[in-house]
Formats: C-alpha cells, structure tokens, sequence
C-alpha cells in the first residue's frame, strides 16, 4: 500500500459549510452592524405542539446597506467582535 500526500492535505482543507440564516433587521443604528431578528420553529418535546423561538444574532453590515425592518440573509463567518459571529450576505426585501 503507498501512501500519497494528497490524502491528508484533503481532509486538513475541507471545512463545514457555514450557516445561512434569513431574518428581519431589528436595528441598524450601529455602525457597520446590524441586528438580525431569526425566528425558529420547533416541536415541543412534551406537548408537540409547534413554538416559535426568536434569536437575535448580531452582523456585519459592511456598507451599512440594511435598514430597520428589512429581510437579509446572513451568513456565519469568524468572529470579528464580542458580539458578531455574522456577516451580512444580501438584502433581500427592503422595508416599506
């Protein structure tokens, strides 16, 4: 059996695929970020009845192109403060 280099310099580069989420803009009076309103749907364990859950995750809006009340897409990146694990994708319904 003959072991190639190629083998393990595969595995070493392939990375999970990162998460895409969609939500609404709760704010983005800060500046290059926003604040992303995500809603889960979930089955109670117990009751199996359907619960929203809400997350509030927080993005890097790099043109401050997202507005109060617009729908975006978000992708997860590196962190890049305290507080923003996420990156601003596209806009994809602006606010009326």
């Amino acid at each position: 059996m003959s072991e190639t280099g190629t083998q393990g310099a595969t595995d070493a580069t392939v990375r999970p695929a990162r998460k895409v989420r969609e939500g609404l803009v709760a704010s983005a009076s800060m500046d290059k970020t926003i604040v992303v309103r995500v809603v889960d749907r979930v089955r109670h364990q117990r009751y199996a009845k359907t619960v929203q859950r809400t997350s509030r995750l927080y993005a890097h809006d790099d043109e401050n192109q997202a507005r109060a009340g617009d729908r975006v897409r978000i992708q997860e990146t590196r962190p890049l403060s305290k507080l923003k694990r996420w990156r601003l994708v596209e806009v994809l319904e602006r606010a009326r």
